[in-house]
């Protein structure tokens, strides 16, 4: 029997740019090989802020709900705010 915990997961991730301390935000299904990503330069819209380090993470069974809330952190100005006021210690 396959337990139901062992289902990929896929991650909405907030990380903090050590270089200039700004938050980015995305989404993947391995949060460890994308963070190596993101600090050995690979992506492309990171590349000059590295190093980074994960500040906040959310996890969803589905790959579209996950997608939907990157999409609103990114364009929805109250639902990033809020997140912001939530985890304000984990910004500083």
């Amino acid at each position: 029997m396959i337990s139901r915990y062992n289902k990929i997961m896929f991650a909405v991730y907030i990380l903090k740019s050590l270089k200039d301390h700004r938050l980015y935000i995305g989404s993947t299904k391995n949060l460890r090989e994308r963070l190596l990503e993101h600090n050995d330069g690979k992506v492309y819209s990171t590349k000059n802020r590295r190093p980074f380090k994960v500040i906040y993470c959310e996890l969803y069974r589905s790959e579209e709900d996950a997608r939907v809330r990157e999409h609103n952190l990114k364009l929805r100005t109250n639902a990033y705010r809020q997140l912001k006021r939530r985890i304000k210690k984990s910004i500083e």
